[in-house]
């Protein structure tokens, strides 16, 4: 069988004292975070396994988060979870990821499950915007677990969160479409309970307003995330007797189903319709046809939300501060809009 790694091997591979290299991986702060992030490199090439249980009883802590998405198989979510490993495995956390699949009952036995788990806190994007359960969230804040939201939040007194500004994204993009030469833009929405897409949708409509053209609430549907709704929402404007000569999309993938959908009729992008969509999907610049769309920089956020994470687990002896933090989005402006 063979040995097992010990933290003396460590110290005399970095030439340290085992003293150090045992606050290093406790993540003392004492230790420089050079020396702490050497440490923790150091132990996982030499397959260095640290008694979590007896670290666990020690501190009072399971050094276990949960980040909770909708789903995982998605660029955005996949990215903001990235964000978040890379603040916290450097910090001795493990990362327990959960799939809500925006249903509800899912939610609440994420939860409930990473509370048996003695979780030290949660990150989540919520599933979605008609949420009744909002106990399990008091229950977490009664426990005093930490909860942070992010991109997709609910407004609840004591939690941070961390979002980018959906109405500037939606604005800038729609005053983009307008300085083509666009003038009957269509939004293409998702569920406007939910905050960003709301914002999505009042900043389009700002955008038409500040600029003269007359808002017209029939050049709005809401889609769910998938391609096929996009083509049936352009679908269902290509029929119009007046359609519109731009589409703005809150989803990268309805976007692309937009595309699809107009050139199957015979029409141009962006000759004879602009189209930009939400997220900057990899698939967005990758195309022939590269399509407009906002950046919302998720491992940003992910980073964010660790941090306001380790803030809050320091300050548990004292009343924690919400936080509201709001990234700047980006326009990326490609072929799909440019005429």
């Amino acid at each position: 069988m063979k040995k097992k790694t010990t933290i003396y091997d460590i110290a005399k591979k970095l030439n340290l004292t085992a003293a150090t290299v045992s606050r290093a991986l406790n993540n003392n702060l004492k230790i420089s975070e050079n020396t702490r992030k050497l440490v923790h490199e150091t132990a996982i090439k030499m397959n260095y396994e640290q008694n979590r249980l007896a670290l666990a009883l020690k501190s009072g802590k399971s050094f276990n988060v949960g980040v909770i998405v909708p789903r995982i198989d998605n660029h955005f979510f996949a990215s903001v979870i990235r964000g978040i490993e890379d603040v916290l495995y450097p910090q001795g956390y493990h990362v327990i990821i959960c799939q809500t699949h925006d249903q509800e009952a899912l939610e609440i036995g994420n939860i409930n499950s990473l509370l048996n788990l003695q979780i030290d806190g949660i990150l989540m994007s919520i599933s979605n915007a008609k949420l009744e359960h909002i106990d399990s969230f008091n229950n977490l804040l009664k426990k005093n677990v930490p909860l942070i939201f992010f991109d997709r939040t609910k407004d609840i007194k004591g939690v941070s969160s961390v979002t980018i500004d959906d109405f500037k994204g939606a604005y800038d993009t729609t005053k983009h479409l307008i300085d083509q030469g666009c003038k009957r833009i269509a939004h293409f929405s998702n569920d406007r309970l939910l905050e960003i897409f709301k914002n999505r949708y009042l900043g389009y409509k700002q955008a038409i307003i500040d600029n003269g053209l007359e808002f017209d609430e029939n050049l709005v549907i809401e889609t769910t995330s998938k391609v096929e709704e996009g083509r049936k929402a352009a679908r269902l404007f290509l029929d119009m007797a007046n359609g519109p000569d731009a589409i703005f999309s809150s989803s990268d993938f309805v976007a692309l189903g937009a595309i699809q959908e107009i050139k199957a009729q015979g029409l141009r992008v962006p000759e004879d319709i602009c189209v930009a969509g939400f997220a900057n999907e990899p698939f967005t610049k990758f195309m022939e046809l590269s399509i407009t769309s906002v950046d919302q920089f998720p491992l940003e956020m992910g980073r964010t939300a660790a941090q306001i994470f380790l803030e809050e687990v320091k300050n548990t002896k004292e009343k924690r501060t919400e936080k509201k933090v709001v990234l700047t989005p980006k326009l990326i402006i490609r072929k799909s809009s440019l005429t």
